[in-house]
């Protein structure tokens, strides 16, 4: 299965692991929650999506990449401790708990959270003197004389044979002990993440013609090639900075990356030629409603793949306008989140029973911002006894309890990197409103919240700004579209890319576009689909030589 199935399918594990009768016993019983093992080549995600597993089930995670340990650290160290027996006195070995076990009480402590996910990498790839520590983990649940903590579930991952030469091989017992999930690298499911990663446009375009390159592994006589989901996101991470450098990436730099020689010298040689058309066919001009005749003279005479080039680097401009778009909404949303509970805890009477009682519901504001925007009412002035120092302080608590929320999400192991990106510019925001509070100091709550909702309103006017560009970009786009291609095969890929991007959706069901949805529509049938595909096999197999 690929990695999106499989994702679901712990997810599915987790929950009816940890459902729990009327007593608040769990009803599958310990013995019988056997630990998930993940099997797949190396790069698929595998480790990637148990930070997002625990996340969306809101649970802990600790992780751990067993090759990086000693029997002495999974196990604990030996000591002697005084027993007697017998009436007889002797000296006994005891081990002092396991790192990892002791690991798993830490963070309950710091994160609060009583249940979570036990994650240990390449399982099997552990040396000669941990491999029965391995075993008996699997099998019992246990490292050394310590049990993995209630409601902490184990999942494990390792990769095939093929991928690596100190793999061991499970016995029947243990595998009957375990449930085993099987994962393959898929292109189509790692193109969706890719777009919400923010991944090279180059790298997107190139496998959405070359799929097959995605994902290789071989052994060779002149040892192994291969190339990996993790390989192509790590170059479009030096992609990006390259380009902020100014500097020029070639083959070598790209063989770094992308260890199949092969495939490296045929993404090096379409990067050239992704960077040309960048200049020959002014995309950005193009996006602001520039389309020169000698582009369109061009494109007639231009080969299949030149022209789904040109699409796909219109594409990846748009897809950055999506992104940016959506992260201005959110960022928007978490601060209506706190102005309504500012308004809550500074004038009671005035909260009309909709506003969100605490920053946690910031998520969910942002779908209907532009209507919720409006609520806040100028006749909420009122006269109140308090000095100013109150309203900074009430700001200040109500981004206090926020930055304790994105505290527990890290201490529980999700990404510091995703939540610092999500959270930090709001906080941002409100170091603004809280020197604003102090600088205006306001006469009375209603004067507070007025100066906070004027500064909002600047803050979502960047919203609007954000969206009027994306909107009139896709138009452009679109103008574009139909005066080099018409209902053609580009067309239907343009349409399909922004079918399978979350970010195009997300923008596209707040702001509609009649020429996707009447496109959507007429084109994207199966011999249409079929068509372009074909189309796009035909290329793969020339530049194979088939």
């Amino acid at each position: 299965m690929n990695i999106q199935r499989a994702k679901q399918e712990i997810k599915d594990t987790i929950e009816a692991y940890l459902d729990k009768d009327e007593y608040g016993a769990y009803r599958i019983p310990e013995i019988r929650q056997r630990p998930v093992l993940l099997m797949g080549p190396p790069g698929v995600g595998k480790t990637q999506i148990m930070e997002q597993i625990a996340s969306e089930c809101d649970i802990g995670l600790v992780a751990y990449t067993i090759t990086h340990h000693t029997r002495q650290s999974a196990i604990g160290l030996p000591y002697i401790e005084k027993k007697t027996y017998g009436g007889n006195e002797v000296s006994v070995t005891q081990y002092t708990m396991s790192e990892i076990i002791a690991s798993v009480y830490d963070r309950m402590e710091v994160s609060g959270k009583s249940e979570g996910i036990l994650f240990i990498d390449e399982i099997n790839c552990v040396s000669e003197t941990l491999a029965p520590t391995m075993l008996q983990f699997l099998q019992c649940k246990t490292f050394g004389n310590q049990k993995v903590p209630k409601g902490w579930i184990i999942v494990a991952a390792g990769n095939p044979p093929e991928y690596n030469k100190s793999v061991r091989d499970f016995d029947v017992v243990t595998l009957d002990r375990v449930k085993v999930i099987d994962v393959e690298a898929d292109y189509p499911v790692w193109r969706k993440y890719a777009d919400q990663a923010g991944i090279h446009g180059a790298v997107i375009s190139y496998l959405n013609i070359h799929r097959d390159n995605f994902y290789r592994c071989e052994t060779t006589v002149d040892g192994m090639r291969f190339v990996t989901a993790r390989g192509w996101e790590d170059l479009s991470e030096m992609l990006y900075a390259y380009e902020r450098l100014g500097k020029t990436m070639d083959e070598d730099v790209v063989g770094q990356y992308l260890q199949y020689p092969s495939i490296a010298k045929d993404f090096a040689n379409y990067l050239e030629l992704y960077n040309r058309y960048q200049k020959d066919y002014q995309v950005d001009e193009i996006l602001s409603g520039v389309i020169r005749p000698g582009t369109l003279s061009k494109l007639r005479y231009a080969a299949f793949d030149e022209r789904v080039e040109i699409v796909s680097l219109l594409l990846s401009r748009l897809s950055a306008d999506f992104k940016n778009w959506w992260e201005t909404d959110r960022y928007v949303g978490h601060l209506y989140a706190i102005l309504k509970e500012f308004q809550r805890r500074s004038l009671p009477s005035a909260a009309d029973g909709t506003a969100p009682t605490d920053t946690s519901s910031a998520s969910q504001a942002h779908t209907t911002l532009a209507d919720k925007a409006s609520a806040f009412s100028a006749d909420t002035a009122r006269s109140v006894s308090e000095n100013e120092a109150s309203y900074t302080s009430i700001l200040e608590s109500i981004v206090n309890d926020l930055k304790l929320q994105v505290h527990s999400r890290l201490d529980a192991g999700q990404s510091e990197k995703a939540l610092t990106a999500e959270y930090r510019p709001v906080f941002q925001a409100c170091d603004r409103y809280v020197l604003l509070l102090s600088e205006r100091i306001p006469e009375n709550s209603g004067a507070a919240f007025d100066l906070l909702r004027e500064s909002f309103m600047k803050d979502r006017e960047r919203l609007d700004a954000a969206a009027e560009r994306t909107s009139a970009r896709l138009e452009y786009a679109f103008d574009f579209m139909e005066a080099a291609f018409g209902e053609s095969q580009e067309m239907v890929y343009f349409i399909t890319e922004l079918s399978v991007s979350l970010y195009a959706m997300d923008f596209l069901k707040e702001h509609e576009s009649p020429r996707y949805y009447r496109y959507n529509k007429s084109l994207l049938f199966d011999d249409a689909q079929t068509g372009i595909r074909r189309q796009l096999d035909d290329i793969r197999s020339e530049m194979r030589g088939e």
